[in-house]
């Protein structure tokens, strides 16, 4: 099976004040199979959010090269890759950053109002979403009359709405309680089986972890495997 998303040397460096050099990032590689899960674990710090940064095209490497699809990032203009970020990819944060003013469907309705949808489509997809992920009695509520578990399951309906390769996901349950945690990670898990999804998620929880279908360790800036039983506590 070929590669969905995939890193190839990975570098990324950032330069302090004077001389001041730190590589959080260092020959990093790793390839991701349509509707494979993987989950990357490791210390605070250490560089997971910077390279889920770089997964999403929301960075650039100081080195190294990242394929969608097989086609290099950089090979790309600013528009393409906005285009390849909107249309492709998939976003679910640690806070939900849902547009306040605006209800949860209109929210779910964003990614595909800025893809260039009609109204009357994206209303009907968001509906949808918002149905498979348990909103649909919750579509007219802006976000601050939701609750937390209920504001992430709608960023999880608005970064699957339409219908990105890969959705990159960065600590989806850390600002929630363990119930809500696995009842959005059950979520997490299905939708991304049924829409055939990939999905790259950095957490610190090991019960996250334990589900995905295969576990790297960031540390000392690169990629290792670990075994589903070492990511216990």
């Amino acid at each position: 099976m070929s590669a969905v998303l995939e890193a190839r040397g990975l570098k990324k460096v950032f330069h302090g004040g004077g001389d001041t050099v730190l590589e959080v990032l260092s020959h990093v590689a790793m390839a991701v199979d349509a509707g494979e899960v993987v989950a990357i674990v490791g210390a605070s710090g250490t560089g997971k959010s910077t390279l889920l940064h770089l997964l999403g095209a929301l960075d650039e490497p100081t080195a190294g090269e990242i394929l969608m699809d097989g086609h290099s990032y950089a090979t790309l203009s600013v528009k393409q890759r906005d285009e390849m970020r909107n249309r492709k990819l998939g976003f679910v944060f640690q806070f939900h950053h849902l547009l306040r003013e605006f209800s949860a469907l209109e929210n779910v309705m964003m990614p595909l109002l800025i893809a260039g949808s009609s109204d009357s489509q994206a209303r009907r997809r968001a509906q949808e979403m918002l149905s498979e992920v348990g909103l649909a009695d919750r579509a007219t509520h802006r976000p601050a009359a939701l609750s937390g578990g209920e504001q992430q399951r709608c960023a999880v309906a608005r970064a699957l709405v339409h219908g990105p390769r890969v959705l990159l996901a960065d600590e989806p349950s850390g600002n929630l309680d363990n119930f809500n945690s696995e009842r959005l990670h059950d979520l997490l898990f299905g939708l991304t089986r049924t829409h055939e999804t990939a999905l790259v998620v950095v957490t610190h929880n090991p019960r996250l972890a334990q589900r995905a279908d295969r576990v790297l360790l960031l540390e000392n800036g690169q990629l290792q495997p670990l075994q589903s039983a070492e990511v216990l506590p």
